[in-house]
């Protein structure tokens, strides 16, 4: 049964801080219900919204070309994940000084952009924990605090990654105590019983795999049982459920970036699951369907505006080959043109090895592309020259700008978050 515990926060005299932060307290922390056997039912509406997202993450699996053939593109969606739940102050690494960065990283130099080189770090972590379930693999407490270790590792905050926490944390207010806080997650003595529940409900095959992300990600963050990373823990816990599951193999809808836009909705969501009292009780059973709605429908856009990035670069592509005049097929021009999309910056060698052609094809086909205005020569490094696909890369801040906007279209709603700026 879920409930709330009465504690008291004593007072900090003579620390030296404000009166607001030094003064003691009495303060309420959540206990939530346990997961793992309860009977969740689906008001109608809600299960036909789950069924939706789920119809758009297959089709969007399954059908995706460009945002599946590429790593760099694959990493610009990382990007925007990783850098929108950490600390990392990357929001204004853009697509372009990203791809720039790692481009310099291939050929083995040390990037002068250490802002960008760090945020690739963290999508490098990202992409490691996202991967390390497979479908039908069981998640467990252990690979949980494997994925908080690996968020955290080279932070200021390492040595608390890993292992659950054994102090009383808290959301909003001061930093110094829960008194004004926003929400007061369980007492630490409560957080293992409750994670290997979570764990154990993760494994379980009942609900469809929508419905269980949903569920488990509210159940995490309410938890809340790490010191620091539970934002990017949980946003990937969503991830390696629905590859757990099967439902997604190929590419991750961003569906963590809608909710961050939905901020206001997202959080009124994660609230309505903190009933009081039984699970079957009529209030749980609302909370449950209003955020499993709420969750499902974010699916849903994220899909929506993934494919219209889709679109965009196949619109792109032909544009590309009508400026380029005839191309012969299975030339290295026709497989660059193909490849352009996935990655927006490559070098000579890198054309080389991505078409499987000559260098001197390769690199005929590179002063082509640049002859037409499809490539723009720029400097990687301190000595190496690379050549963008401003189109692409334009398509893809749009792309980011797009998912920030809580209409989906920045004519309507500019974003409601920090977003890279368009180029001019």
């Amino acid at each position: 049964m879920a409930k709330v515990i009465r504690a008291q926060w004593s007072a900090q005299l003579g620390s030296g801080l404000s009166r607001r932060d030094a003064r003691g307290c009495t303060y309420e922390a959540y206990v939530p219900d346990a997961l793992s056997g309860r009977g969740v039912v689906l008001d109608g509406e809600v299960a036909a919204d789950v069924a939706e997202a789920e119809a758009a993450i297959t089709w969007l699996d399954l059908s995706a070309r460009t945002l599946v053939d590429t790593e760099a593109l694959a990493r610009l969606l990382l990007r925007a994940e990783a850098v929108a739940s950490s600390r990392i102050e990357g929001l204004e690494v853009g697509p372009r000084r990203l791809l720039q960065a790692e481009a310099a990283r291939e050929m083995g130099e040390r990037s002068q952009d250490v802002t960008a080189t760090e945020v690739l770090h963290n999508i490098d972590v990202m992409r490691e924990v996202v991967g390390a379930v497979l479908p039908g693999d069981e998640i467990t407490p252990e690979v949980i605090c494997g994925m908080n270790g690996n968020l955290l590792s080279g932070t200021r905050l390492e040595e608390h990654g890993g292992r659950f926490r054994d102090v009383q944390n808290w959301i909003g207010g001061s930093s110094y105590n829960p008194c004004s806080a926003a929400f007061v997650p369980c007492p630490p003595r409560d957080v293992e019983a409750l994670m290997t529940d979570l764990c154990a409900f993760c494994n379980e095959e009942d609900l469809s795999p929508v419905a269980q992300a949903a569920m488990a990600h509210a159940q995490f963050e309410t938890i809340h049982p790490f010191v620091d990373g539970n934002g990017r823990t949980g946003r990937a816990l969503v991830h390696m459920m629905l590859r757990r599951r099967g439902l997604v193999q190929r590419i991750l809808p961003p569906v963590s970036l809608v909710l961050a836009t939905w901020a206001d909705d997202y959080v009124a969501g994660l609230t309505a699951t903190r009933y009081r009292g039984p699970a079957g009780s009529q209030v749980a059973r609302d909370g449950t369907n209003l955020w499993v709605g709420r969750f499902a429908a974010a699916c849903t856009r994220s899909v929506r505006d993934a494919s219209s990035f889709e679109e965009r670069a196949e619109a792109i592509e032909k544009d590309w080959r009508e400026r380029s005049g005839p191309v012969r097929a299975g030339s290295a021009m026709d497989l660059l043109l193909r490849a352009l999309p996935g990655a927006p910056v490559v070098t000579v060698n890198g054309v080389t090895a991505l078409v499987g052609r000559s260098y001197r094809a390769a690199n005929a086909a590179v002063e082509r592309l640049v002859e037409v205005g499809v490539l723009t020569q720029v400097s990687v490094g301190r000595r190496n020259r690379a050549f963008e696909a401003r189109e692409i890369i334009d398509a893809f801040t749009d792309l980011e700008r797009q998912l920030a906007s809580p209409d989906g279209d920045t004519r309507v709603s500019r974003p409601s978050r920090p977003t890279p700026q368009r180029r001019r």
